[in-house]
């Protein structure tokens, strides 16, 4: 059984999901599917609320089309089971076809992952499963985000000493660690030697309203991942932890240039050690 390894908790991974949605309205589609009436319902009362919660204000094309029109359907299909916290899904080839729901209760991801497994979402069997992390936002209601701080204080002194050697190299105008011309093409250079390949990757070009829990999202879907570290003092920068490098590397080649916003292209590198 998909669940068997992984405890019971309020966020559901699924995978195998259509990569290419037909362009019927998402309810129609449920209807074929022979989804019941109060799930069409839900859908039409909360969409309104739903999408300025998720869904971007601009219209969007190609594969941002794509994923809205994924989380639309995925939270129509789900939110039959309970109230849905947030919805997670990327572009990055990788983790294209795969999608994290996270319910409020721990009995409605239960519900829908007995109740949904193998459900054909768009003519494709839905596999479902646990979330083998749980939600940043599930632990801060929960009061359980501290027990993660308590842990990074354990490697507080050692954090400072590398945080501030590669500080030394991002100091410079705010646009060059924001979107700027300068941050998008940064290569090391003879003054700037790069660092040797390490478990910790350090992360530029972020826009400034980047948080932990967007990277987290991002990266923790990769084998060995521990955590991300922001850079209070210095927006546009953050380190993100693996167990080991041949990990960090992997990350590193997939999301290099991934871009967070159209002006933001991830600038990755290994951090100085």
């Amino acid at each position: 059984m998909l669940t068997s390894d992984i405890p019971p908790n309020q966020t559901i991974y699924i995978k195998n999901l259509n990569e290419k949605i037909k362009k019927e309205v998402a309810v129609s589609a449920f209807v074929n599917n022979e989804i019941e009436c109060l799930a069409i319902a839900r859908f039409a009362i909360s969409f309104v609320s739903y999408t300025t919660i998720l869904m971007p204000a601009r219209r969007t094309t190609g594969i941002k089309h794509y994923l809205a029109k994924l989380k639309r359907s995925l939270y129509a299909l789900f939110s039959q089971y309970g109230r849905i916290v947030d919805i997670v899904a990327l572009k990055t080839a990788k983790l294209r076809g795969q999608a994290w729901v996270v319910f409020s209760e721990v009995t409605a991801a239960s519900n829908a992952v007995r109740q949904m497994q193998n459900f054909p979402f768009y003519d494709k069997p839905m596999r479902i499963q646990y979330a083998k992390t749980k939600s940043d936002c599930i632990a801060k209601a929960e009061g359980t985000y501290d027990k993660k701080k308590k842990q990074e204080e354990k490697a507080e002194r050692k954090r400072r000493v590398e945080e501030g050697q590669q500080n030394a190299t991002a100091n410079g105008p705010r646009a060059d660690t924001n979107g700027g011309p300068a941050a998008a093409s940064r290569k090391p250079g003879p003054q700037e030697t790069a660092a040797e390949p390490n478990n910790i990757l350090f992360i530029q070009n972020l826009p400034y309203e980047t948080n932990s829990m967007m990277l987290e999202l991002l990266f923790k879907q990769y084998p060995g991942f521990r955590e991300v570290r922001m850079v209070e003092a210095k927006p546009g920068i953050a380190f993100v932890e693996f167990e080991d490098d041949s990990q960090s590397s992997i990350a590193m080649q997939d999301l290099q240039g991934f871009k967070i916003t159209s002006q933001n292209p991830m600038a990755i590198t290994y951090a100085k050690k």
